[in-house]
């Protein structure tokens, strides 16, 4: 049997532990579509192939690709040999929502993660592996040092949950931290009740100095006198919950109409 060599910068770590693969596997809800992220040597593809699925995988690595065509038998035509930050997702499904799941490289995670933000309307849940830091920021709540702009943008739109652990050693190579698997699961309204892009100006602006108040990480806004003395913005944006943000999105939204 062939095997494929882990590459470091490409940030593959490959899960080695079944029972860890099904769990992950068995994680997500009854999806009529899934597309998995980074499938490497095929640990979550094998579990995946027998489900009644209509199943994608994006696979950068030209090694990984082989070795799943030719090891595991998987059909070729479902594998997009491709970036997945680069890949247009909308007509993947015919414009039909889908589940994400995937081993991902720590490298990247964030930015897959943002990109499925962005996806939202057809990315209906995640099931993912993420550095466990990253991935208990993704779910904390507000009051925590570990609350940030990743925890606001992403509860916003999705439900999140903090699924299990998993350690260095089920990996190969292991690597420096330990790992967490959470799932994610859109909201029923994904709609803000407030000007979105302006939201996320604002998330990210707040936290660029997150032991200032919010007074002052956004003074660039220029705002009136009157709307700076409301009580909102003596918190510091960890201090904010999502529709917290969203309030105070629409206090400077009217204020700066003017």
């Amino acid at each position: 049997m062939k095997s494929v060599k882990p590459k470091k910068y490409l940030g593959q770590h490959f899960l080695i532990d079944k029972e860890i693969a099904k769990k992950i596997v068995m994680s997500l809800s009854n999806p009529k579509n899934v597309l998995e992220i980074g499938p490497g040597t095929g640990i979550l593809t094998e579990f995946l192939i027998n489900k009644n699925i209509n199943l994608k995988l994006v696979e950068i690595d030209n090694e990984s690709v082989d070795f799943l065509i030719q090891e595991l038998s998987v059909n070729e035509k479902i594998i997009f040999n491709q970036d997945f930050l680069k890949l247009d997702l909308k007509g993947l499904f015919n414009q039909n929502s889908f589940s994400v799941i995937g081993n991902f490289p720590y490298n990247i995670s964030s930015q897959i993660l943002f990109k499925i933000i962005e996806n939202r309307e057809i990315i209906s849940e995640m099931i993912g592996m993420f550095q466990l830091e990253v991935a208990e920021r993704i779910c904390e709540n507000e009051g925590s040092k570990k609350y940030g702009i990743i925890s606001v943008l992403t509860q916003a739109f999705y439900h999140t949950k903090f699924l299990f652990s998993v350690s260095s050693n089920l990996f190969n190579p292991p690597p420096k931290v330990n790992s967490a698997v959470i799932k994610l699961i859109i909201k029923r309204n994904i709609k803000l009740q407030c000007d979105e892009n302006l939201f996320f100006k604002i998330v990210k602006l707040s936290f660029q100095q997150r032991r200032k108040t919010i007074r002052n990480s956004l003074k660039t806004f220029n705002l009136s006198k009157n709307l700076r003395e409301h009580t909102i913005f003596d918190n510091r944006p960890e201090q904010l919950s999502v529709n917290k943000f969203v309030q105070l999105t629409n206090l400077i939204f009217e204020d700066i109409r003017y």
